[in-house]
């Protein structure tokens, strides 16, 4: 599974992207546990981040999301958080 993440706004505005392929991880099955829970519709919130707030976009195998900070759920942020870390 290729799960891509792009990260636009913040105070400076700058685009940072990172990309994963789970293939032969030892925490693939996390991984990809967390990528369908991440796409998965949440409850209502509202679509407005913060002023200097980040913004997200998580890309599962072609499947998309659009993201505001700090309306995200758990399993987005680790995602988010472990995609950006490990990603090239």
């Amino acid at each position: 599974m290729r799960i891509a993440i792009t990260r636009t706004g913040g105070f400076t505005g700058i685009e940072r992207r990172a990309e994963l392929d789970t293939s032969c991880r030892p925490d693939a099955t996390h991984l990809e546990a967390l990528a369908h829970r991440a796409l998965a519709p949440g409850p209502d919130s509202p679509g407005r981040g913060v002023p200097d707030g980040f913004h997200y976009e998580i890309t599962v195998d072609g499947r998309s999301v659009r993201l505001d900070d700090p309306h995200l759920t758990h399993e987005q942020r680790e995602l988010i958080q472990t995609v950006l870390k490990e990603g090239a």
